[in-house]
């Protein structure tokens, strides 16, 4: 396989509007598609078929096939088409490779169907912020969307630290500079030490993964930071509580107060299937903070209670989940085994229903994934 085969499979990527792709000893190269994987009628890889990808794509970035390892993270880019977050590692000595889609465009609020607090949080000038969900749910994209309104409408410094960058920023009003774990960096600590002494106004840190970056960058939202990060948890209370799970259990009590007083607003998000069944949309779960809210936060007794105030406050632009869902049913933007698998109380969610009527325009069932590939593959490769 040479360079430009393996060029055509990430354009083919590209170009159908796959999330990620997959290139495995032993099977077709793997597109997916709204959460769907999907073969592609080429051949079946050989191990020498994912060396030489995986040899093209060290060559993109400047490394050498020599030099061993056994997990590695990167990015690769196709100038001018598109950018890919690629993780390469070894299974029975074979080498596998996936890749995220990441679009050279940053696309708008309205483009992601994402609510317009998400624009009033990004206006935020001092806090933490973490958008969180499941992989492939769409935070590092709507982080790049939250940073992208930051570097459209305020002259501030931005630092990202990332491992490794995925959207690329262009300097608009703000000055922006990008940092790459591995590359540019040793760690997500070392980085957000080292931007405590760049004279940042905003800070993000590409995911929570350890006790050292929470508290580095809880310290730095504490110093009148504005801190985005992200964190792999299903909804807003679960977010609390994995946030002080990082910390030794006699710290947690400081550690509550510490996030009461500077986390300003928790999104998490949920892709589901269109009503189309050929693209999918946000559910959005989102908490800021108020005196009620903090309380909750510094009282784990009352952790459970998170849910429910977001609940009631929905004139100050909080949601949760099932609210959400609800919506998107009642815009006719989802069906409703898609709403109910999608519902964090499916069986209230059910109640719901029945007690406010039967939705309109939705008695039908006609989602269908059309195959992406119905060209043969032969006529691209």
């Amino acid at each position: 396989m040479d360079r430009e085969k393996v060029y055509r499979l990430l354009r083919l990527g590209l170009e159908k509007g796959a999330s990620d792709i997959h290139f495995q000893v032993g099977y077709l190269p793997l597109y997916r598609f709204h959460g769907e994987l999907v073969e592609l009628r080429y051949k079946v890889l050989t191990r020498e078929d994912t060396e030489e990808i995986v040899r093209v794509l060290l060559e993109g970035d400047g490394r050498a096939m020599e030099t061993p390892f056994n997990e590695l993270d990167l990015a690769f880019e196709l100038p001018g088409e598109g950018r890919f977050r690629v993780n390469i590692s070894r299974q029975r000595r074979c080498l596998n490779v996936v890749l995220r889609v990441i679009p050279l465009q940053i696309r708008t609020f309205e483009d992601l169907n994402l609510p317009s607090m998400l624009r009033q949080i990004a206006h935020l000038q001092r806090g933490y912020v973490l958008i969180t969900g499941a992989t492939g749910m769409g935070k590092s994209t709507t982080l790049a969307t939250m940073l992208n309104e930051v570097n459209r409408e305020r002259k501030a410094k931005i630092v990202t630290i990332e491992d490794p960058i995925e959207f690329v920023f262009t300097h608009d009003k703000s000055i922006i500079t990008q940092r790459e774990i591995g590359t540019d960096t040793g760690s997500f600590p070392d980085a957000l030490r080292a931007a405590l002494r760049q004279d940042p106004d905003v800070i993000m840190v590409g995911e929570m993964r350890d006790l050292e970056t929470v508290d580095t960058s809880l310290k730095a939202s504490e110093t009148g930071h504005l801190v985005f990060s992200s964190i792999h948890t299903n909804d807003v209370a679960s977010t609390i509580t994995r946030l002080v799970s990082f910390f030794p259990t006699e710290e947690q009590p400081q550690v509550r107060v510490r996030l009461a007083d500077n986390l300003k607003a928790v999104v998490s998000l949920r892709l589901l299937l269109n009503k189309k069944g050929d693209g999918r949309v946000p559910a959005v779960e989102i908490m800021r903070s108020t005196r009620t809210i903090q309380e909750c936060i510094k009282d784990p007794a009352r952790n459970a209670e998170i849910t429910d105030y977001v609940a009631r406050a929905r004139s100050e632009g909080m949601q949760t989940f099932d609210q959400h869902v609800l919506d998107l049913l009642r815009a006719n933007k989802i069906s409703i085994e898609t709403a109910l698998a999608a519902a964090s109380n499916p069986d209230d969610f059910r109640t719901r229903l029945a007690l406010d009527g039967p939705v309109s325009g939705n008695d039908d069932h006609d989602e269908k994934v059309l195959d992406p590939f119905e060209i043969d593959s032969d006529e691209r490769f």
